[in-house]
């Protein structure tokens, strides 16, 4: 069994930043492709960022040129770097391990006030 622990959310306001963090708990997260994902009320999960063990990044659109996603393989940590927050993005924020089967996080909630 995998266990992911989130920290860094909290309030911000818009035009702040926050930077999230993932701890895993097994060795191995070093060849699994990691990802955050949110939920705000109402609406459907998505993914906002991914990384593969070589470190290719993707992003969705909303998450361009404001959001940074990292890790460190030998941490075993996964971190979501947010710049340039807006209301919007106020969600539940979840680390997954993708794969199969996915391990996901509690989450962590991000709230942005206008």
């Amino acid at each position: 069994q995998v266990q992911l622990v989130e920290s860094g959310g909290g309030l911000v306001q818009s035009g702040g930043s926050l930077r999230l963090s993932c701890a895993a708990s097994r060795s191995f997260f070093n060849i699994r492709t990691m990802g955050w994902y949110r939920q705000a009320p109402g609406k459907q999960r998505e993914l906002v960022a991914s990384i593969s063990r070589g470190g290719t990044t993707n992003y969705a659109d909303s998450a361009k040129g404001r959001f940074t996603i990292s890790r460190d393989n030998a941490k075993m940590t996964v971190s979501l770097q947010m710049n340039s927050l807006k209301p919007e993005d106020t969600a539940v924020y979840y680390c997954v391990m993708l794969g199969s089967p996915d391990y996901w996080g509690q989450g962590t909630q991000v709230t942005v006030s206008s």
